[in-house]
């Protein structure tokens, strides 16, 4: 069997900073920009079947310094966070006076309608889906997209709940490896950095 290459986009302001970035298409820093190219090193021997990426510049610039040529896939979009935008989870949580999470309670609409982890969920299982040929076939795909948007993609990869993506961390620029084991979907490797 093959396997999905997971990569988060390289940071951005706002990943620094904590705030929700769903929409906002922000760039990557300087660092970012170099946690991309230095993607190229560590992607070197995959020879992916296939490289998908959200449309937004974060990940499509990170698939590109990292040496990828992605096609471009609007479900791979991050969470839309509604009035969340933009604010941090102190700040969410201050506004609405409880210990908010966005795996658990979701989002209020905004500028933009929000989304629910329902409607993620099926985003991503529309990307597996998509790629589960290439997948059976042996192949190795890659997706280049954004934190909350892969980790409910591999609780779906897992066949857990999408909720169970709430105790998957990714951090920026970083690669995680979903396959088989005995026929059976596993995690093969998470959330590794260059100093992982």
């Amino acid at each position: 069997m093959g396997e999905i290459v997971l990569v988060r986009h390289g940071e951005t302001a706002w990943s620094r900073s904590g705030r929700h970035t769903g929409l906002t298409d922000v760039p990557l820093t300087e660092l970012g920009r170099r946690q991309a190219a230095d993607l190229s090193a560590r992607l070197a021997d995959l020879h992916p079947d296939r490289v998908v990426a959200s449309p937004l510049r974060r990940a499509s610039e990170t698939a590109e310094l990292g040496g990828l040529v992605p096609e471009i896939d609007e479900r791979l979009v991050e969470w839309d966070y509604g009035a969340y935008e933009g604010l941090t989870t102190p700040e969410i949580r201050e506004r609405r006076g409880d210990r908010w999470t966005v795996f658990r309670d979701g989002v209020e609409p905004g500028d933009t309608p929000g989304e629910s982890l329902e409607q993620v969920a099926a985003r991503a299982a529309a990307v597996l889906a998509d790629v589960a040929p290439t997948v059976d076939a042996g192949g190795t795909v890659v997706l280049v997209a954004h934190g909350h948007l892969l980790r409910v993609l591999a609780s779906r990869w897992l066949e857990l709940p999408p909720e169970a993506g709430q105790r998957l961390v990714l951090d920026a620029a970083s690669i995680s490896r979903l396959g088989h084991e005995h026929g059976t979907t596993a995690v093969l490797s998470w959330n590794l950095t260059p100093t992982a």
